[in-house]
């Protein structure tokens, strides 16, 4: 059996239905209910072979209020090799939305150390659309243990009191991947206790726009639509509401060939609820 290389960190439904038998793979469903919907985001089906990456519970920090904190490394670890995850998987992950809650699994595992990682281009839709097999959703939750180790590399993460000095860096540049209508304050947040409006300075990049019916935009017009915004040689933070779409335009920025990418955690949910921290609209 040959070595298995993910190509990029987007892989094709095609590409996976290739190597779906390789035992050095192991592939995540990593769905969440989307937040600003009510639309239910379930699915009774999955991907051959699928283990559920349950980022709401064992890949959050469950001793704060602040919905999908990243955990410590050392919980993170104890969860992945849980799942059967060893340090030569190679993982691929979906959503059973297309293109949502994936890459924030696939930036967690990045920053935790793991390379071999790649996001599911149209998720579980594409993958039923192009009519490869299904199995009904698995109700196995013990695998082999696997020997996953965390090579700690949180230092991608900012927390408030970073976004208090770089909002005013010219050095640094924050893309808010939130719709435009909540960025300036105009549409509801959909936690009742949050303020409106944006981080000072931020830029707004709704995930939306990087995304044409739940996959990724091709490269090119990724690219083009960067060069919209002043990024060269900048520090690029990614904020959203709680943390799951910045990593969307985290991963289209890393396709597009930007490096120096960082998540501001708590997001929106943390900073429209902060006391004496500066807000625009």
């Amino acid at each position: 059996m040959t070595t298995l290389q993910l190509p990029t960190p987007l892989v094709s439904v095609d590409w996976l239905s290739e190597h779906l038998d390789h035992p050095d793979l192991i592939i995540l469903d990593a769905s969440i209910k989307k937040v600003t919907t009510n639309t239910s985001t379930s699915s009774d089906i999955q991907i051959i072979g699928a283990r559920f990456f349950d980022i709401k519970k064992s890949f959050s920090d469950q001793d704060t209020d602040l919905p999908n904190m990243l955990p410590s490394a050392n919980n993170f670890e104890k969860s992945c090799r849980k799942l059967g995850i060893n340090t030569n998987s190679k993982i691929v992950i979906y959503d059973t939305i297309g293109i949502y809650s994936s890459p924030r699994a696939w930036w967690m595992l990045s920053i935790m150390g793991h390379k071999n990682i790649a996001v599911l281009d149209g998720g579980l839709p594409e993958w039923i659309r192009k009519g490869f097999s299904t199995e009904n959703k698995s109700t196995i939750t013990n695998y082999p243990k696997g020997n996953f180790k965390v090579n700690d590399r949180s230092k991608c993460v900012v927390n408030a009191e970073e976004v208090l000095f770089e909002m005013n860096s010219t050095n640094s540049m924050i893309l808010d991947a939130r719709s435009y209508g909540r960025y300036k304050g105009i549409d509801p947040e959909p936690r009742s206790d949050l303020k409106g409006g944006h981080i000072p300075n931020a830029l707004s990049l709704p995930y939306t726009e990087v995304l044409e019916d739940g996959k990724m935009l091709p490269v090119q017009e990724l690219r083009t639509l960067f060069a919209n915004f002043d990024l060269e040689n900048k520090k690029l933070i990614f904020s959203c509401g709680s943390g799951i779409t910045a990593c969307i335009i985290l991963l289209a920025a890393q396709l597009s060939g930007y490096s120096n990418l960082w998540v501001y955690d708590g997001s929106w949910t943390e900073w429209g609820q902060l006391k004496g921290v500066p807000i625009q609209c």
